[in-house]
């Protein structure tokens, strides 16, 4: 099936189908605390949603992704962490989430954005050019599951701590 896919900024009357597809989109995944709905609306709240895309079919939210601040401690600015990206179960392994991610890596490079990183699948991300990097990641997390992708050719090093939305559970 070809989707006619609309990648478009966020609106405000999106705020409840980016819940619905968020919770609909982890509901299965045991990796999930299923929590990745509060804290799309947790960094809403704080006015930390740098990037904010949905991905629309026929006028239905089908898709959203994510990009919001990270703090690196070597102190290095303007990078973003992407995260949550949800697409609807049946939607999923249709490019929904390749074209969210495209765009979305494409909106943080015209706004200057320095990098970007994630945790995530390790087979996944690779294709964007997201890579395991010592020297880099996040306490807890195993170095396999984090992923960085630089825009101007310098990696940090240290730590990269989420903005505290990620915290939020309900």
């Amino acid at each position: 099936m070809n989707l006619k896919i609309l990648i478009r900024n966020e609106a405000d009357a999106d705020v409840d189908a980016i819940s619905e597809v968020t919770a609909a989109a982890f509901k299965t995944l045991e990796i999930s605390s299923h929590t990745e709905q509060f804290i799309i609306n947790a960094l809403r709240a704080a006015k930390a949603l740098t990037v904010s895309l949905v991905a629309e079919v026929d006028g239905r939210v089908i898709g959203h992704i994510a990009f919001s601040p990270v703090a690196i401690s070597d102190g290095t600015r303007n990078w973003y962490g992407l995260g949550p990206i949800s697409v609807l179960p049946e939607y999923q392994r249709q490019d929904v989430g390749k074209a969210l991610i495209r765009e979305g890596l494409s909106r943080l490079k015209n706004i200057n954005a320095q990098g970007c990183c994630l945790v995530g699948h390790p087979d996944y991300y690779k294709k964007f050019g997201f890579r395991n990097i010592t020297g880099l990641g996040i306490e807890g997390v195993p170095q396999e599951l984090f992923f960085v992708l630089s825009f101007d050719g310098h990696t940090p090093q240290g730590t990269v701590t989420f903005h505290d939305a990620f915290k939020a559970n309900g």
